[in-house]
């Protein structure tokens, strides 16, 4: 039986006996990250391999609509593996998780680019990302459920912990791969074929996962529960349709996990996203800045995860998400100022306004890339600046008025489409855009970054804070999903609210900031996203989510 929380037996004993199960489960779920996270890094590769029949802001869009679709199926590969893996045993579950990650992630690799076979590219890959989803889904919760059952009582935190830092080191893998091939192969290179090789060696990471896996043997909690005939026989039953187990798996959703998804994505992937394409910083820069952040930040998920085992996971998890909600805006605005300071310059010194009449405009998102966003003149006005991801604000003008685009004290009034038609609109529009062009780098719009304006160490300790709580609400998480849940159905349980919220909350949240940016014009409009969720998290954690660390796990 396990031991009680304050009958733990020595931990340096303790600590030897388990290592061999923390590191080869990490080091497995390291490669897993890897596999899964490689395609956010070369989201503007991807985009321009497989979606180059559209604009480029589409084109980036659905690329990454495109990486959230492996995080759309996520909740189903929780229940299909949460459930073999509360029937059937951890470890298994691990292998057959491992295979259909590694696989697919090597096939990327392979697949020809649109301009090859067409349209069937990007459903391949889509498929190949759905793929992904669904091994990942059930790969997370068999890794931290496997570890806390190995641990003891008031070391679950810690071990677990080291569960969390696989995510970060995945990505930091990833990143260290990229950035050698980048610097080996020259940009060029790089983008016409290199970017493929990151995948292609996944094949190699997949061999070494599957032996290390090989060498485990199953949860002792399991294997207990399986000799005493007491394993579920409907986990999906017993975890989603009784309220007293539904009711736990709703306030793990949104009482923990759901702030825990927005806060991670916005502090690994968005602010990567934000720099790259909003403050045109270079990506082997932005790759590099944020491997940096990341090496800082990841000692801390296992410092808040120890942390957790002496004064509880919820003030940690809670905290997080409360300076998240709070400061994303400020820093935000310092990572502009410090990385692009003539892009700030030029927003407050010569701010841009399209003075248009609301119901004129369409959305500027365009899904499937057939719009061109030129039968209002709203729209001609807006698709520039879009498209040229240039912040600008909204000013409402009565009905009929001809769409303005105010920059500084110059005002450029767009053609009208009623007055003109067929080559003589075209022609019109061209003649617009230039002169946009011409007034917006004269402001000091500048279409590129100025690395020796950046003020680096500043946009790495932003970086790093925003990883700093990134550790904080994922440090401790694991620990605390598998003590909300009895043994029997814990993997089902604990998988499901886990992965809705990192697969649907977390994963698509940059596609959606970024659309959200597009419609708005604003380049910080998309942070609203996260500081609600997080912000929803707080309130609800606080009122019903309930403090496990000292649970008995096998009671």
């Amino acid at each position: 039986m396990a031991t009680t929380y304050d009958e733990a037996p020595d931990p340096k004993a303790t600590f030897q006996s388990d290592k061999k199960v923390i590191i080869a489960s990490s080091l497995g779920t390291v490669f897993e990250w890897y596999d899964f996270y490689l395609y956010g890094l070369l989201a503007t590769y991807i985009s321009a391999q497989f979606f180059s029949g559209v604009n480029e802001t589409t084109g980036f869009i659905l690329a990454l609509g495109a990486f959230a679709a492996g995080f759309a199926v996520r909740p189903f590969g929780a229940l299909v593996f949460g459930r073999i893996g509360d029937l059937v045993g951890r470890k298994n579950t691990f292998l057959v998780t491992m295979g259909i990650m590694g696989l697919s992630t090597f096939a990327v690799g392979l697949l020809p680019s649109y301009a090859s076979i067409g349209v069937a590219a990007p459903l391949m890959l889509v498929f190949l990302r759905l793929l992904q989803g669904l091994a990942l889904g059930g790969e997370y919760g068999g890794a931290a459920t496997y570890v806390a059952e190995h641990a003891p009582a008031n070391r679950r935190g810690l071990y677990t912990s080291f569960i969390q830092t696989t995510a970060t080191l995945g990505l930091f893998a990833a990143l260290l791969v990229v950035i050698g091939l980048r610097f080996a192969l020259g940009e060029e290179a790089f983008a016409a074929w290199g970017w493929r090789l990151p995948f292609i060696i996944s094949i190699v990471l997949l061999g070494v996962s599957l032996w290390i896996r090989l060498q485990l043997s199953e949860s002792p909690a399991f294997q207990r529960m399986k000799d005493e005939g007491k394993t579920s026989k409907a986990p999906l039953t017993e975890a989603f349709a009784r309220w007293g187990n539904l009711k736990i798996v709703l306030i793990a959703l949104f009482g923990a996990a759901m702030g825990q998804a927005v806060v991670w994505y916005t502090g690994q992937f968005y602010a990567l996203f934000f720099l790259e394409k909003m403050l045109k910083v270079d990506g082997a820069t932005t790759n590099v800045l944020m491997a940096v952040a990341l090496a800082l930040g990841t000692p801390f998920f296992v410092i808040f995860g120890w942390l957790s085992d002496k004064i509880g996971r919820k003030p940690i998890i809670l905290t997080g998400c409360a300076v998240a909600a709070l400061t994303y805006f400020p820093l935000f605005g310092m990572l502009t100022q410090a990385a692009n300071p003539a892009l700030a310059a030029a927003q407050a010194a010569s701010p841009i306004t399209v003075v248009s009449h609301d119901d004129e405009c369409s959305v500027q998102f365009d899904p499937v890339g057939r719009n061109k966003f030129d039968a209002k003149s709203c729209d001609i006005a807006k698709s520039f600046l879009a498209k040229n991801g240039v912040n600008y604000a909204n000013v409402e003008a009565p009905a009929g008025t001809i769409a303005q685009i105010k920059i500084g004290g110059q005002t450029f009034v767009a053609p009208d489409p009623s007055k003109v038609a067929g080559e003589e609109r075209k022609a019109a529009i061209t003649a617009y855009q230039a002169e946009l062009k011409t007034a917006i780098a004269a402001a000091g719009y500048a279409p590129k970054y100025d690395p020796a304006g950046m003020n680096t160490p500043l946009v790495i300790g932003i970086l790093f804070f925003m990883v700093l709580l990134v550790t904080a609400v994922y440090g401790p998480i694991a620990a605390l999903l598998v003590e909300l849940f009895p043994t029997n159905i814990r993997y089902t349980s604990m998988s499901l609210p886990y992965h809705i919220a990192n697969g649907w909350f977390g994963g698509f949240l940059p596609t959606t900031a970024f659309a959200m940016v597009a419609a708005t014009g604003d380049i910080y409009y998309g942070l609203w996203y996260p500081v609600v969720l997080a912000a929803i998290t707080l309130a609800l954690g606080l009122v019903f989510l309930p403090e496990t660390f000292k649970r008995d796990i096998e009671a």
